[in-house]
């Protein structure tokens, strides 16, 4: 199976699980995204990329003409249209496709978004190419993801743990990785928000469906790892951990 069945593939089946996730259906970041569009003149069009069962869109749909619900899962976006439809947001379409080929005119979007999407994708600097492609001039972008660590000893560690949970998971990028991959697609880039997400185990791995010799396998991981790491993350008994998470902004250079 390549990846981006699989991807489609795990997230179909989990629709449901992220849609009711306390993990994703709230949090700052959510506010955030709300307050950012409720300050605009709300006119723009914005593209959700990789909207998973659409959280990100709810919170921007009352304050902007469209948003389109982007994802390679088709039983995530029929999560979506039927949340949406429930709350009355009728600002919001839904599309289906990959991150890396976008289906859209060029300068269609004022803004693009991303929440909890981007360590999935198979090629992130395509997908900022043609983010950059599908962004009118002076279009702008704010992704919010699980971030990678700097320290080497802490980054491999919640890579594997990521993987092993997740098998479509590619990889948590660090801050540094980000501000490259967005200046090299023609991006003004910075991070502007950092903090924790607490994830309770049995939550976690029950979402995605974890098969249980995977489970077995992260819960030794936490047990074997050297004290430094399982202080970092916070590891607590029952396997429950934080992860590190950011928001990054980006205004489209010009040309």
């Amino acid at each position: 199976m390549k990846h981006h069945d699989q991807v489609a593939d795990a997230f179909g089946s989990t629709a449901a699980a992220y849609l009711t996730s306390a993990v994703h259906a709230s949090g700052a970041d959510l506010q955030n995204l709300s307050a950012t569009f409720a300050a605009t003149c709300g006119n723009a069009t914005v593209l959700d990329m990789g909207c998973g069962a659409g959280h990100a869109s709810f919170a921007i749909a009352p304050h902007v003409r469209e948003v389109v619900a982007y994802d390679i899962a088709p039983p995530m976006l029929a999560t979506v249209e039927a949340a949406a439809k429930e709350r009355g947001l009728a600002t919001i379409r839904t599309q289906q496709g990959a991150a890396e080929k976008l289906p859209f005119a060029d300068a269609s979007f004022d803004w693009a978004v991303s929440r909890m999407s981007a360590h999935h994708w198979r090629d992130v600097p395509a997908a900022l190419a043609e983010v950059r492609r599908v962004l009118k001039p002076g279009g702008r972008l704010k992704f919010i993801d699980i971030a990678g660590i700097d320290d080497p000893l802490y980054d491999t560690h919640i890579q594997a743990i990521e993987i092993l949970r997740d098998a479509s998971h590619i990889r948590d990028y660090r801050a540094d990785e980000w501000i490259a991959m967005l200046d090299a697609a023609g991006f003004d880039a910075h991070i502007t928000e950092r903090w924790r997400i607490p994830l309770e185990f049995d939550a976690w791995v029950t979402r995605m469906r974890t098969p249980p010799e995977r489970v077995t396998a992260i819960r030794s991981m936490w047990t074997s790892a050297p004290d430094e790491v399982r202080q970092y993350f916070n590891v607590q008994e029952d396997g429950s951990f934080e992860l590190d998470a950011m928001m990054i902004e980006a205004r489209q250079r010009k040309q």
